[in-house]
């Protein structure tokens, strides 16, 4: 029985993060609003999708809270209400009032996602304590796989609304409505498991608390704290900050990418083929959810966090002089490690933390990821407009991004000193 549960927990949850994963197709979208709403400002329409991403860590931290004070399914319910009133509206604004579309898509979009989020994540995590990764990575794929669902669609119903500039209003209102199915229909799957089930799981069959860290780090990461942070209590240690702050850094590329992947190829004279960039980089990012969430479980997290920093850190300097079909082959790359990268500041906020209080606390975790959106859309979007007429002039932004993912190693390997020594010195207490 709760095997099943767990199962159709799983499910509903994958299912519902598929309405969280449109925000991540901001690029479809870019070109059009920037034109018909802010006078081709590029800064500025970006901004739109970072507001949104900003406002998702706020609604998670929300949602989190009512979820453990109320009911996983109430506040699912609740997040596809405002999703779908946040896009219902979005597609009545007009370049007059262009902050209305910040209000609309950008607050309320973002705080319906934002219920469902974290909530959804912690809900199935509670399930399966042995397996956080994969069963992350499974769910949280779902927001990378919504991009291979969602690009052609959304694509189409631009075309048939009118074409780029005047189709993303009615596609807004048609999204609004499919938001709010899978949200009403999947929240009623959704439910935590018994009492004890958690306690009986804590700990991974086998492991041996006093073992060597050192000689099994992903078996030393995977013991659950013996206390269940609250976030106020989170909030009191170094390990959150560092945590949070990787993520920001971490998030720099990836969203970077997301955001005007559509724009870079369309300026390389790839028009024709720009959705496929944008169908790249959702394969390979939900790809890379799965795929990493479940490589973590075996290297634990801090390497594997670690190894994918590196990756975005060496791919992103390469995009804007890349040719060709190698911009899609570098797009879908760092696609592939920026999935991995979600799938795994969960899976640590868990283990660092607890899971008591997992959905409000990985809401604050995700603040790094929200402040992440805003700086790199107004970086990418400044370095858009000053390359007008010469992408190569928009360089300097993946460079900064690269740096960012470089310094984000090292903050994991802070981080990852700080938890050896916590796990040693209460090994030597017992």
């Amino acid at each position: 029985m709760s095997k099943n549960q767990g199962i159709k927990t799983v499910i509903a949850a994958f299912a519902i993060q598929l309405c969280v994963g449109v925000a991540y197709i901001w690029s479809v979208f870019q070109n059009g609003i920037a034109a018909s709403i802010f006078k081709g400002d590029n800064a500025s329409a970006s901004l739109t999708f970072s507001i949104l991403l900003f406002v998702i860590t706020v609604g998670s931290v929300i949602g989190g809270r009512f979820a453990v004070k109320y009911n996983t399914r109430i506040v699912v319910f609740a997040g596809g209400i405002i999703l779908w009133l946040g896009f219902f509206l979005a597609s009545f604004v007009t370049a007059a009032y262009p902050w209305m579309l910040w209000i609309t898509y950008g607050i309320l979009g973002g705080l319906g996602m934002g219920f469902t989020y974290s909530t959804t994540i912690a809900c199935a995590q509670k399930w399966f304590p042995h397996k956080k990764g994969l069963v992350t990575g499974i769910i949280i794929s779902g927001l990378g796989f919504s991009g291979v669902i969602f690009t052609p669609i959304i694509e189409h119903l631009i075309l048939v609304f009118g074409g780029t500039g005047l189709g993303e209003y009615k596609t807004f209102m048609v999204l609004s409505f499919v938001f709010l199915a899978i949200c009403t229909v999947g929240c009623n799957f959704l439910k935590n498991p018994p009492e004890g089930y958690l306690a009986d799981k804590a700990l991974k069959p086998g492991i041996d608390k006093k073992a060597d860290d050192s000689k099994n780090a992903a078996n030393a990461e995977a013991l659950s704290p013996i206390i269940s942070y609250t976030p106020k209590e989170m909030l009191r240690t170094p390990q959150f900050y560092l945590v949070t702050i990787t993520f920001l850094l971490a998030g720099m590329v990836g969203l970077m990418i997301i955001s005007f992947a559509k724009p870079i190829a369309i300026s390389k004279d790839m028009s024709s083929t720009a959705m496929f960039g944008v169908m790249a980089i959702s394969i390979m990012n939900s790809s890379g959810r799965l795929f990493w969430g479940m490589i973590s479980d075996k290297l634990g997290r801090h390497r594997t966090i670690i190894i994918l920093l590196a990756g975005t850190a060496a791919f992103s300097p390469f995009i804007i002089m890349s040719q060709g079909y190698m911009l899609y082959v570098l797009i879908a790359l760092i696609g592939f490690c920026y999935g991995g990268l979600l799938s795994n500041f969960p899976s640590l906020t868990a283990e660092l933390f607890g899971p008591k209080h997992m959905s409000a606390n990985y809401g604050f975790v995700l603040l790094g990821l929200g402040v992440a959106g805003i700086i790199s859309s107004q970086i990418g979007g400044y370095y858009k407009n000053v390359a007008a007429n010469d992408i190569n002039l928009m360089a300097p932004a993946f460079i900064i991004a690269s740096c960012c993912a470089a310094a984000g190693i090292v903050m994991m390997l802070v981080l990852k000193t700080l938890r050896k020594r916590a796990v040693l010195s209460e090994n030597e207490m017992k």
